[in-house]
């Protein structure tokens, strides 16, 4: 299927890893021009140079830590004109609700959810004018099933699905829609450290540490197993594209039967 992409220009946030750089090399390969973002220069050198290997030569990239307001005005500045914004980055850590500071709360906010209100702000009047644009926001399951293990990550997932909901209904009539994907349990960098660590404290093997995380912390699943980036990204790429101009404002379930709501 062709994701009619190949005049398109995006910007994937949080894209040297997981789901963001999965999705830079879908849309990549799709053959739209793709502007990634990472928080070292080593990072997005080395995942230009692998996104490339697409045999996609427009790819670039920006460095940019979105916990720092400066480095995200620069990165702002630095901005071509957009057609596509993916709003990926985001932090995670489980931790006791009874442990977790205000900062730490403050922090998850600021880059979980003012990362892509600050793009989404710049970017969004620009897709207007124009008539056309799409913006996703990467939040998650969590976001509808807070889970207790990291209530503050929750929090944020929620607040995007609220900025995504709010946003799209300020492009009625137009050629632009905002929409969330909601991820699953999803292979990622971290979540795979995750695992490793989980399986060195248990002194049990990776798979058996992944098969009692669904048994104990989310039965409800259908799949009973991680999504892979490349899941996720197939997911987001048919949703930024032409082809899925009649989804407006909503929020996209991709989490393996998760949560068990019709709607």
């Amino acid at each position: 299927m062709d994701l009619q992409l190949k005049d398109k220009t995006a910007f994937i946030s949080g894209s040297t890893a997981g789901i963001g750089f999965a999705t830079a090399k879908r849309l990549a390969t799709e053959g739209a021009t793709v502007i990634i973002n990472g928080r070292t220069q080593q990072s997005v050198d080395q995942a230009v140079a692998e996104l490339q290997k697409t045999g996609n030569s427009n790819v670039s990239g920006i460095v940019a830590d979105f916990s720092k307001v400066d480095d995200i005005n620069r990165l702002l500045s630095e901005l071509p004109d957009i057609d596509i914004l993916v709003n990926n980055t985001g932090i995670f850590e489980p931790k006791a609700f009874a442990e977790i500071p205000d900062e730490d709360w403050f922090r998850f906010f600021d880059i979980n959810v003012m990362s892509g209100v600050r793009l989404s702000r710049h970017l969004f009047p620009k897709m207007i004018a124009k008539n056309w644009g799409r913006i996703i926001f990467i939040s998650s399951e969590s976001g509808i099933m807070i889970p207790d293990e990291m209530i503050h990550y929750g929090m944020t997932k929620s607040a995007q699905l609220a900025v995504s909901s709010g946003l799209a209904q300020l492009t009625k009539g137009t050629n632009v829609t905002v929409n969330s994907i909601l991820p699953g349990p999803t292979k990622s960098r971290g979540v795979g450290q995750f695992l490793e660590d989980l399986s060195k404290t248990d002194n049990k093997p990776v798979a058996e540490v992944e098969a009692d995380f669904f048994k104990n912390m989310r039965p409800t699943s259908l799949i009973q197993r991680f999504a892979s980036v490349d899941e996720i990204a197939n997911t987001i790429a048919y949703y930024v594209s032409p082809l899925a101009s009649a989804t407006n404002g909503a929020a996209i379930r991709v989490e393996g039967g998760l949560v068990r709501s019709i709607v």
